[in-house]
């Protein structure tokens, strides 16, 4: 897993996309992060919390190990990275079929 800095994770994101275009999927996942790389033991008493909560984004081919990928944004960089998130959606998924409903009969 490779740690990378916001822009540099959504150009790596946009290969990962490129690469995957025909077959494959890309697995993103988005959780809180608090910094911390082990586990805090309970001791009974009310834990504090951290000040400043990130979230930790991960990002990795379905088909293949090599290419995993992640970052953690902070809170005051949220709004940004997630508007060139979406714009990069926009532009990289493009190719989809629409799907077809299928009529509903009356029984």
């Amino acid at each position: 897993m490779v740690r990378m800095e916001n822009d540099a994770f959504l150009e790596a994101l946009k290969k990962l996309f490129q690469i995957n275009r025909a077959e494959g999927s890309v697995v993103l996942t988005m959780k809180r992060y608090d910094g911390r790389t082990k586990p805090k033991p309970s001791t009974g008493e009310a834990s504090s919390s951290p000040s400043e909560f990130m979230c930790l984004v991960r990002a990795y081919c379905s088909k293949s190990d090599k290419n995993k990928i992640s970052t953690v944004i902070h809170q005051k960089e949220a709004v940004k990275f997630q508007m060139a998130y979406s714009n990069l959606l926009k532009t990289s998924i493009d190719g989809l079929k629409k799907t077809r409903k299928a009529k509903k009969t009356k029984a």
